[in-house]
């Protein structure tokens, strides 16, 4: 079943050149409303855990690394079709391949410097979501 929630965080590379109101707008127009919404910064567990579905894979210590270098932006948006409009939105992982105007065509600097994360299921919208936001933070 469909849920109407996913999850999103701005990533380093994003709040570093300071993308965070530019994202966050592009969000809000295409019709999201925030039900969670924090800057934070993931520890090397917090990076482990939370990617540790790539834990085997030869990117994994430099997305590590990555993630940890600078705060994020965690978020819960919430949309009809939330998942699915969210991945339209963001755009291909390669910005060189992302569609003209999604986050990521003109946010993102290379497909591992790539300005922003989209669950990819509505059950990892609901486990990354409970990974960074206690209920008592959602709205």
């Amino acid at each position: 079943m469909a849920t109407n929630r996913t999850f999103t965080m701005i990533k380093p590379d994003a709040v570093e050149k300071g993308h965070i109101g530019a994202i966050l707008e592009k969000i809000s127009s295409a019709g999201f409303k925030i039900a969670a919404l924090k800057l934070t910064q993931m520890t090397k567990a917090d990076a482990e855990a939370f990617y540790a579905i790539h834990s085997e894979r030869p990117f994994f210590g430099e997305l590590v690394e990555f993630m940890t270098r600078g705060p994020i932006v965690a978020a819960i948006l919430e949309k009809e079709n939330a998942v699915d409009d969210f991945r339209t939105l963001i755009g291909a992982t390669n910005p060189a391949e992302a569609a003209e105007g999604t986050i990521r065509k003109l946010y993102a600097a290379s497909i591992g410097e790539n300005a922003v994360h989209g669950s990819d299921s509505d059950e990892n919208a609901a486990i990354e979501g409970a990974f960074h936001f206690a209920g008592r933070e959602q709205f």
